[in-house]
């Protein structure tokens, strides 16, 4: 689907509807109540959104320091305009264009690993994780 595509950082006033829109996009269980997505976002030195028109049609956050590590943590893009540059585009947005920074994330939805090397990302051989608790 070809879309008028805006990306940009989240706005105060949108982190609401970025929950919802996560909840009906098969993250509501990453998103918790209000209260929690807020200070989730509060505590991210990076979330971006995509519009088309005034419509949220995609969502990204990142953790990082800036310098030297990052970590991407959500890459949300509604089914209708996936294919269309919008995961790129919040991607991009949120790593930046500092090529110091080893940025990482878990790739485990269907897909996500083809999408992922396509921006650069290859599979680690080193990587580690302590899960949380379910």
């Amino acid at each position: 689907m070809k879309t008028n595509l805006t990306v940009r950082d989240l706005l105060p006033a949108e982190v609401e509807t970025v929950r919802l829109f996560l909840g009906q996009h098969g993250w509501g269980h990453r998103t918790g109540s209000n209260d929690y997505f807020a200070q989730l976002i509060e505590n991210s030195q990076r979330t971006a959104v995509a519009l088309s028109g005034e419509q949220i049609i995609g969502f990204a956050r990142g953790i990082t320091d800036g310098l030297s590590n990052g970590y991407l943590s959500m890459v949300v893009v509604d089914s209708q305009h996936r294919r269309a540059g919008v995961g790129r585009a919040l991607v991009e947005h949120v790593m930046g264009d500092n090529p110091e920074i080893t940025w990482v994330l878990r790739a485990g939805r269907e897909g996500a690993e083809a999408f992922f090397a396509s921006l650069g990302f290859e599979t680690s051989v080193i990587a580690m994780e302590r899960p949380r608790l379910k």
